[in-house]
């Protein structure tokens, strides 16, 4: 798929890391499988990859975290 962003460059399967932030909260999620642009580096989450992480990233919100470091797991 050609980048959305920058226009000039191809989607490429890799992984990224993630930051999601509500209020004080911050969640890290690392090794997040996605389509990387080989250009400019902008990354694009399959609907089942951002659902899975929203979902932690709220369990995460929901304990009490300040900050919270997570490696993905399917």
């Amino acid at each position: 798929m050609n980048c959305v962003i920058c226009k000039h460059g191809q989607t490429r399967p890799g992984d990224v890391a993630v930051t999601l932030q509500r209020g004080d909260c911050t969640v890290i999620i690392k090794g997040v499988p996605a389509d990387v642009c080989d250009n400019c580096g902008e990354y694009y989450l399959s609907d089942t990859v951002t659902k899975q992480l929203l979902m932690r990233a709220e369990t995460a919100a929901k304990s009490g975290a300040e900050v919270e470091i997570l490696h993905y797991a399917a």
